[in-house]
């Protein structure tokens, strides 16, 4: 008898094997991609883009867009963390700025899952540019399991085409 856990996301564990942007619009329209994924945690990127810029003195990018990308990052942790995909809300969500981010470059975001419940989940995460051990970002997050009978919008994931 075996007693490996199963993943709902589990085939789809190792670099990015499927394009985000098809299943939330907005990751999508800011062009951010799977890096990896895989048991309860997931990393992703979002490419340096001038519309991007909230600073434009200094050209650095707005902290809208690195909040959005790791609660996208969260979310996907979340996701691969459950053994049945189900709906995810994000409850709260707490980024500090440790610095700015270095323009010009991609930044990336990993979030690990390191409890998830019946109902809630919490999430850890961090984003850097040049450096994973200099991150410029840190983030701890709370989010709602099963929150609407809708699905979950990974659900798509797992019949997904490959990447190309």
């Amino acid at each position: 008898m075996s007693t490996e856990r199963q993943y709902a996301l589990g085939a789809l564990f190792g670099p990015a094997k499927f394009d985000i942007g098809q299943f939330t619009p907005y990751a999508g329209r800011l062009r951010m991609r799977v890096v990896e994924v895989g048991p309860g945690f997931a990393t992703l990127a979002l490419p340096y883009d001038e519309e991007l810029v909230g600073d434009p003195q200094r050209k650095v990018v707005f902290g809208g867009a690195v909040t959005a990308l790791i609660d996208q990052a969260s979310g996907i942790a979340v996701a691969c963390a459950m053994d049945e995909l189900l709906a995810i809300a994000t409850i709260d969500l707490r980024v500090d700025y440790l610095r700015a981010a270095e323009p010009g470059r991609e930044i990336v975001a990993r979030a690990d899952c390191y409890k998830l419940g019946h109902n809630v989940a919490f999430v850890r995460a961090t984003a850097w540019d040049a450096d994973e051990h200099d991150p410029f970002a840190s983030c701890l997050g709370t989010f709602m399991v099963g929150a609407n009978s809708g699905g979950s919008p990974f659900g798509g994931v797992k019949s997904a085409r490959p990447k190309p």
